[in-house]
């Protein structure tokens, strides 16, 4: 064989092999070269001491500086805000419990440890000019693991400051403006159950007052109960929906046997039920099962499905109310009706605000929004809300919710009640009730309620400043307050009664037209002993009244006798 074809022959082996290593090596520079010479995001390396040895195109095209100004002259500590460095030395000294000498070293200190580092400064560009920057730190080591130096490799980070910046902007904004819907629902709910409370009130008065109204009289009186509470319904449901579309919604959640929220249930919609002849059932449960929910809203919902069961059903009908264990851990309550079903095209509809889905002419009354409030309450307390529907036979409303083995707290009623001592009849002074109202027909509906107690005197104050003098000056048995008084509110004038030893032991119940669960949580914090809310419920007011003042009659102090110099400080 020739020498030149075993020369050829025996070097082809190698030939291929180290051809490929050449195109990967040249593969790998071209790579290190478009990295390094990139514009678009600045690489500064230095050696060991700190002084820069590369300074890449793209920081030359972020700081200014040419390659050459800034090479074996100056530090990356010198084209940083000095105070941020500092800032960053002291920080790290804390957490690293070691102390630091402020500079380009402090911004190495974590990075020379084998820590590569991440963190937000200001650059500063040859102009004087200045921008933000997100800057990596990392330790350079040669093959015996001594550092060599450190790379440092940059971003321009204006683009994310300024869209921070608008979104703290927009949080902002965002946030004042569900303030000013809380403050708008909170005074629109104080302006629209004052007026209610007059109608409704004095209506009440007249159904129950002597000689009892005529025949002819009592249907308008109820006419005219029936058209307020049904007003003050909607007036609730509005609010309840703009809250909890506003977010401003609190949910007091514990745990909740569904058997005892039902039991309620059943006994709040037996007269609307038996008017209708309408049978409804209910489950018996064999074990106990807990949800964690808000019992209100939860009790809300349900009233809501079964209220709809009765109303839209037919006369004589049905409605099931039973309960099914589904997916390990949720339970669902369900509630069938008899009534004429729902089409494809109205369920479709069903969750819409104010939709009553041609209801409008069946002579029922509605808003529209129970369903939908009842939609989102269910969904805030972890559950689901669906129904199921048949045209000619009825639907069936489910709310499904979550299981938990958490049992409410018992309270030892033994321990804990208040023992009350029969009150006496004969010979038994007055009591004294202080009603702060600025409001002439408030103030009339109450003193006529009062009216009917000889038991009890009323004074009146129709501001804040004059309810606290009256206070001091009588020291009545307990106060009415309203939240909103001209000068001072209901609660500054409570915080006063408080810090003053002669009347701290005043139980304050607040009466307001504030009724948004937000109104109602921050007032009972305050220290009111109950909060009512207008319009007035006359049977649950007398029932305060007697609630308080047995509490006022074990309360007050028998070394604070009641001054009997103040024959009367009515106001009006």
């Amino acid at each position: 064989m020739p020498i030149q074809s075993v020369i050829g022959h025996t070097s082809d082996a190698h030939v291929i092999p180290e051809a490929r290593r050449q195109k990967a090596l040249l593969k790998m520079g071209a790579l290190q070269n478009a990295i390094l010479t990139s514009a678009d995001f600045s690489i500064i390396a230095t050696d060991e001491t700190g002084i820069i040895q590369l300074f890449n195109p793209g920081a030359e095209r972020m700081l200014g500086y040419a390659a050459a100004e800034v090479v074996n002259k100056i530090s990356p500590s010198d084209i940083h805000d000095s105070e941020e460095v500092a800032a960053r030395a002291r920080a790290l000294s804390l957490e690293l419990a070691t102390s630091i000498i402020p500079g380009f070293d402090a911004l190495a200190f974590k990075a020379s440890r084998g820590i590569e580092d991440v963190y937000e400064l200001t650059f500063i560009r040859k102009d004087g000019s200045r921008f933000p920057a997100v800057v990596t730190i990392t330790a350079l080591r040669d093959d015996y693991d001594d550092i060599i130096g450190y790379l440092l490799i940059g971003g321009d980070n204006t683009v994310r400051k300024q869209a921070e910046v608008e979104l703290h902007r927009a949080m902002a904004i965002a946030e004042k403006a569900n303030l000013a819907k809380s403050v708008f629902l909170s005074s629109m709910s104080h302006e629209l159950r004052t007026p209610l409370n007059a109608i409704l009130g004095f209506a009440q008065l007249m159904q129950s007052g002597s000689p009892l109204p005529t025949s002819a009289q009592q249907r308008s009186i109820e006419q005219i109960l029936k058209a307020g509470w049904y007003l003050l319904e909607l007036i609730n449901e509005v609010l309840d929906l703009a809250l909890i579309e506003s977010g401003k919604l609190s949910l007091s959640t514990e745990p909740v046997s569904l058997a005892e929220v039902l039991q309620e249930c059943k006994t709040m919609i037996e007269g609307q039920a038996s008017q209708r002849r309408i049978i409804v059932s209910f489950p018996v449960f064999d074990i106990a099962h807990f949800v964690s929910v808000d019992r209100t809203r939860l009790k809300q919902v349900f009233i809501n499905l079964l209220t709809n069961a009765i109303k839209y059903n037919c006369i004589g009908g049905t409605v099931v109310v039973a309960c099914v264990l589904k997916t390990p851990g949720r339970i669902r309550v369900c509630v069938e009706d008899s009534g004429e079903g729902l089409s494809e095209d109205k369920l479709a509809q069903l969750f819409q605000p104010f939709n009553r889905l041609g209801q409008e002419q069946s002579g029922q009354e509605g808003t529209g929004i129970g369903l939908v409030t009842a939609k989102r309450l269910v969904e805030l307390m972890g559950g689901t809300i669906g129904v199921e529907s048949t045209v000619g036979k009825g639907s069936v409303f489910w709310v499904e919710l979550s299981l938990t083995t958490e049992r409410p707290h018992v309270v030892d009623t033994a321990k804990s009640a208040t023992i009350v001592p029969a009150s006496k009849q004969n010979g038994e002074h007055l009591r004294t009730v202080l009603y702060v109202e600025d409001n002439p027909a408030n103030l009339m509906l109450v003193e006529d309620l009062i009216a009917r107690r000889p038991d009890i005197r009323l004074l009146s104050a129709t501001d804040g400043a004059r309810g606290v003098e009256v206070a001091r000056a009588t020291v009545p048995d307990m106060i009415l307050m309203d939240i909103n008084l001209p000068g001072m509110s209901g609660i500054q004038a409570l915080k006063i009664l408080r810090e003053d030893a002669a009347t701290a032991h005043i139980p304050v119940v607040a009466l307001s037209g504030n009724a948004i669960p937000h109104d109602i949580k921050r007032g009972l914090e305050a220290g009111f002993f109950r909060y009512l809310t207008k319009p007035i419920n006359v049977a649950e007011f007398m029932n305060t009244l007697d609630t308080t003042l047995k509490f006022a009659k074990q309360e007050r102090p028998g070394a604070n006798p009641r001054p009997n110099n103040v024959e009367n400080t009515n106001d009006t």
